[in-house]
């Protein structure tokens, strides 16, 4: 009927017909149900919608049976990853699979199937399955189609696995694996359980047997006493009867066991060592230099060392080839350095000549040909030309010929050098006798030769010492108030500064400010000005140059009228902001570099503050220290900030300069600091600038410290670590190069002040000069034949220089001084008991010189002083000793009663003390040794220091040669357009020529123009009876000035142009003339270019 084409229903499958047959019933049914009609009928629609549930039932029922019989095949394959597929297909209808379940599935599914094959299978193909609406659906297992007609014969299929047991399994096995999983997840805790339960169980076990054992401890420890007491006597018994019965046979074995194991060990130790050789080594070396370090501990620390410590390193006082080879190495360095810096000097001094004439020739007045003859004088041969001349007088019968009265000569020069350098208070004397004028020149050339520019640590100490005690005479004989120091020129404070701004402290000042002053120069846009007439010219310039009109405010103002301007006060402003960083950081730079400062300087800053201090006790520290930064800051560092240049704190190639930018704003930063080291705040015309005295003030407590710290410094002794003994005990003699002009100068201005320098007859300089007799010429000291007194050869014989190695005539180690000499005799028995110490051992040097020396004792020595007369063969002439003080042909025993006989000498004497075992000598040695180790260090410093200084010194030296070229060249300019201009006809120079016209003026006249200040002693109303007669030397830039008294020549002096405008470079308002008359330097300057340069 539903296949009844006019019942038009579509997918109707006859196979199905029993399923459409019972959806319909079903559909019928319930929709009677629904209507409470029992007779009502179905539509066609609802006929439709039962035939296609009917499809998909039987769709769905087909995919379930084939899934069911899948879930078979897979269990059969033994796959359990198979099976975990198979029941986890939608077909199924399989709920509860968990994929980590996929082996027990596989398990258990096949331990049911197994079961139902061991029953035996009926060989069915169908199954029958119940499925969605309690229907039954057949299902073959071969051709894998089915129907809901149970098939004729139908017999169920027992081995094949169906839903219900599928899906018991799944159940079973994953409610086992989530019980497992809540079992894991709270594992810790059924452990705490199951801990807790079995410690209170065992816990309880033990109380029992506890209380059980105690209840019966009587009872068991009488028990175990009586079973262990019996056991060890028939153990001990047995043990006993078996060693008697085998007594022979233990010791034997024992024996040898003994013997092996005491080869055993030994071969092991052995072996060990032989393993570990290297580390052996290097314990034994670390044992030995502890102990070594520790002896020499003792050593240097010991109040009285040890003989046996002394002994172990009384061989450092021997003179190695190598003290011999750096002592060599250092003479020629000396030699060299010295020699480079008297030939810079002159090479400067002739260029700072040659800038003068060159300046005169471009205002004419001067000639070029007085250019042009100055400037032969600068070659390249000059360095060349000090060198040889050091030589020239050798081959001929100078000073250093080879004949007794020539040698005769030079001893006594060398005598008399020697005192000069050793004893400062001659030259410290004779600086005061001279005019200012000739003590500066004296200073430069002969002071600073004889001290050999300070290039080794004696050298230093010794013109430190000068320094320190011409400073304290200067302080003693010349101040009357302090401020002299600050507004006049002390001798010395100028002497000082020049020498440690020179070479020795030119580095000092270029590591403390090249930094700074490199980043001022490369910050191009720094632009320093604090005048506000001149931020006001700029502003107003500025102004016209960006709108090209002319500016309605007026050009020329006053101060006050320029800080009325809004734009002057924010310049201001800014400029001072800019000011104070860039001090900030020069202070910085120089507050931090207190060991940088040269000893020297500092020393020399303790000393003028305790001198000050001594003679105006009054005085507050802050006024003490403001002379002190006057010594430091304005004298010493603040010229080389504003000129950079010139004292080499920067490089500036030939016929470069600083712009004018750049020197503007150093200055203002150098004012600053000026200000701020004085403790001076701006004041009057400088009210604008009173915002930054506070800054001054707290910038003053930050130098008032860093000057305190410059003054803490060691004595000379203890920085140099010299005492009397010092020249006695060095390889070398002390060693000068000199010119023969500067020996016959000195031997002059000695003769002349001898009396002034030393006023007792008895002073050893007497005799020295007395033994010197007439001051000889400079021919006869060169040994050749007298030139007339204008000769220009003679200016250049006096130029020729010898080394003098100078001798202490009055400490000499003779035999006949060495009786009378309790110094020298000391010395010679310490030499001694070096020698004996050495080979014969003892505690004590009364044990050693009791004790007679062994044969093999005196051989040792014997062989040593061999050995060192072979080595004092061959030490060159100039680093022998005078003369040797201690006799080495004597023998051990001889020098032993040698020293027993001095020391008998000495303890009469009161230089050693028997009851001590003369153990102040012993101590005395241990010193020397010290010492030794202290020399061989400095002299390693100085060869270093010495390198250094020639490589910067050869530098200066390429410096100053390419400033002669370049000098050169623009003579050859001058020469060349002279020419091209055509000769010239003989006498018709039209070139101006300096005045040479004297200028007389009495004091009166001076006084009234303010050149003239004051003369000591003289009243003004005297001064008309003064006249200064002032006319130009023969030297361009030197004027001569006599003073006369009521018509009565009293002195002459020479005045050089050049050191004018450096003290008035340096901020020197006034100086002394004749010692007596103060002159303001600005005002005799601008009298001078009047004058004599029509300026």
């Amino acid at each position: 009927m539903l296949q009844n084409p006019s019942a038009k229903l579509t997918d109707v499958d006859p196979s199905v017909a029993q399923h459409y047959h019972d959806k319909l019933l079903e559909a019928r049914r319930e929709k009677a149900h629904e209507t409470q009609d029992p007779s009502a009928v179905l539509w066609l629609d609802e006929i439709q919608d039962a035939v296609l549930k009917a499809n998909q039932d039987t769709q769905e029922a087909l995919q379930f049976s084939q899934s069911i019989q899948a879930v078979n095949e897979a269990v059969d394959s033994g796959e359990p990853a198979q099976t975990l597929a198979a029941l986890r297909s939608p077909g199924a209808g399989l709920y509860g699979v968990t994929s980590e379940c996929g082996q027990t599935y596989q398990d258990d599914l096949s331990k049911i199937k197994e079961e139902k094959k061991a029953e035996g299978d009926n060989g069915s193909e169908w199954m029958k399955h119940w499925v969605k609406g309690g229907h039954n659906y057949y299902y073959n297992l071969q051709s894998k189609e089915g129907t809901w007609v149970e098939p004729e014969g139908f017999l169920q299929n027992n081995t094949q696995l169906n839903k219900e047991d599928i899906q018991s399994v799944v159940s079973g096995v994953t409610t086992a694996y989530n019980r497992e999983q809540l079992w894991l997840a709270n594992e810790t805790l059924i452990a705490k359980l199951q801990a807790r339960c079995r410690g209170y169980m065992v816990r309880n076990g033990q109380k029992e047997r506890m209380n059980f054992l105690k209840s019966q401890e009587p009872a068991v420890n009488c028990i175990q006493a009586h079973w262990k007491g019996h056991k060890q006597r028939k153990k001990f018994k047995d043990r006993k009867q078996h060693l008697k019965d085998h007594t022979d046979e233990a010791v034997k074995i024992q024996s040898m066991v003994r013997m092996h194991q005491a080869r055993k060990k030994y071969k092991d130790r052995l072996k060990y060592f032989q393993d570990h050789i290297n580390q052996v080594v290097k314990i034994q070396a670390f044992i030995r230099a502890n102990k070594a370090r520790d002896d020499y501990k003792t050593l240097i620390s010991a109040e009285d060392p040890p003989m046996a410590v002394v002994r172990k390193f009384v061989h450092l006082l021997d003179h190695s080839d190598q003290d011999f080879q750096e002592e060599l190495e250092l003479m020629h360095l000396r030699e060299e350095v010295v020699t480079n810096i008297r030939s810079n000097q002159q090479l400067e001094n002739d260029l700072n000549l040659m800038d003068i004439k060159i300046g005169l020739l471009v205002k004419n007045k001067i000639t070029l040909q007085e250019v042009v003859s100055h400037s032969k004088k600068l070659t390249r041969k000059n360095k060349g030309q000090l060198s040889n001349m050091m030589m020239m007088n050798k081959q001929r019968g100078g000073l250093k010929a080879l004949s007794k009265e020539k040698r005769v000569k030079l001893e006594a020069y060398q005598f008399l050098f020697y005192l000069l350098q050793t004893n400062p208070t001659y030259l410290a004397k004779l600086i005061f006798q001279m005019p200012q004028n000739k003590s500066t020149k004296f200073m430069d050339s002969v002071i600073f030769t004889l001290y050999n520019y300070a290039s080794n640590q004696r050298e230093e100490y010794l013109l430190t010492k000068l320094f320190k005690t011409a400073l304290q005479e200067e302080i003693k004989s010349k101040v009357d108030e302090m401020k002299e120091i600050i507004t006049g020129n002390p001798t010395v404070i100028k002497m000082v500064v020049s020498f440690h701004r020179g070479a020795r402290g030119q580095n000092a000042l270029r590591q403390i400010l090249a930094p700074v002053v490199k980043e001022i120069m490369d910050d191009k846009t720094l632009n320093i000005k604090t005048d506000p007439v001149d931020i006001y010219k700029n502003w107003v310039n500025q102004m016209e140059t960006q709108t090209g009109e002319a500016s309605k405010l007026p050009y020329d103002v006053t101060p006050e009228q320029a800080m009325a301007h809004e734009e002057v006060r924010i310049r201001l402003e800014a400029s001072i902001k800019n000011m104070k960083t860039i001090t900030d950081k020069f202070l910085l730079a120089i507050i931090v570099s207190v060991d940088k400062i040269p000893y020297g300087m500092r020393f020399v800053s303790k000393v003028l503050k305790d001198t000050l201090h001594e003679k105006f006790p009054d005085a507050t520290e802050d006024e003490l220290l403001k002379i002190v930064g006057n010594l430091l800051y304005y004298r010493y560092m603040n010229p080389a900030i504003v000129a950079p240049d010139a004292f080499d704190i920067i490089e500036v190639s030939a016929g470069g300069q600083l712009t004018t930018e750049q020197r503007r704003n150093l200055g203002s930063v150098a004012k600053m600091l000026q200000h701020a080291a004085s403790n001076k705040m701006f004041l009057g015309d400088n009210a604008h600038l009173n915002p930054i005295n506070e800054y001054l003030s707290n910038s003053y407590q930050k130098f008032r410290r860093f000057f305190l710290a410059a003054c803490d410094v060691p004595s000379l002794e203890d920085k140099f670590n010299v005492d009397q003994y010092s020249d006695l005990v060095t390889v070398t003699k002390p060693v000068i190069y000199i010119s023969i002009g500067e020996i016959i100068n000195t031997h002059t201005l000695l003769l002349d002040h001898q009396d002034a320098i030393a006023p007792e007859h008895n002073d050893p300089i007497h005799e020295l000069l007395e033994d010197l007799g007439e001051v000889p010429t400079v021919e006869s000291l060169i040994g050749e034949n007298p030139l007339p007194p204008n000769d220009p050869n003679k200016e250049l014989m006096g130029k020729t220089e010898v080394s003098l190695t100078l001798t202490n005539k009055f400490d000499l180690p003779g035999e006949a001084n060495a009786e009378m000499d309790a110094r020298t005799l000391l010395l010679n028995t310490k030499r001694l008991i070096v020698d004996v110490i050495r080979f014969q051992p003892g505690d004590t040097l009364t044990e050693i010189l009791d004790l007679s020396a062994s044969t093999e004792q005196e051989a040792e020595y014997q062989r040593a002083m061999q050995r060192r007369a072979i080595r004092d063969a061959k030490t060159p002439e100039k680093m022998k000793q005078v003369k040797p003080v201690v006799d080495d042909s004597l023998t051990l025993q001889g020098k032993k009663d040698k020293i027993k006989s001095n020391l008998q000498r000495l303890a009469e004497l009161g230089k050693v003390h028997p009851e001590n075992r003369y153990q102040d000598l012993i101590n005395d040695v241990a010193k020397d040794i010290r010492n030794q180790r202290r020399y061989r260090q400095r002299r390693k410093a100085e060869l270093v220091r010495l390198q250094q200084t020639n490589t910067a010194l050869n530098s200066k030296t390429t410096f100053f040669n390419v400033q002669i070229d370049s000098y050169n060249q623009y003579i050859k300019t001058c020469m060349d357009n002279l020419a091209s201009k055509g000769k010239a006809k003989p006498g018709n120079n039209k070139a101006k020529k300096s005045k040479q016209v004297s200028q007389k003026y009495t004091a009166s006249r001076l006084h009234e123009k303010g050149v003239l200040i004051a003369i000591e002693d003289l009243q003004p109303n005297q001064f008309k009876n003064a006249i200064f007669e002032i006319s130009p030397a023969e030297t361009v830039g030197v004027f001569e000035v006599k003073a006369k008294f009521m018509g009565v020549h009293l002195e002459t002096l020479q005045l050089e142009y050049q050191d004018l405008l450096q003290l008035q470079y340096e901020g020197v308002a006034v100086m002394k003339l004749f010692d007596r008359a103060t002159i303001n330097v600005n005002l005799l300057i601008f009298l001078l270019n009047k004058k004599f340069y029509g300026k």
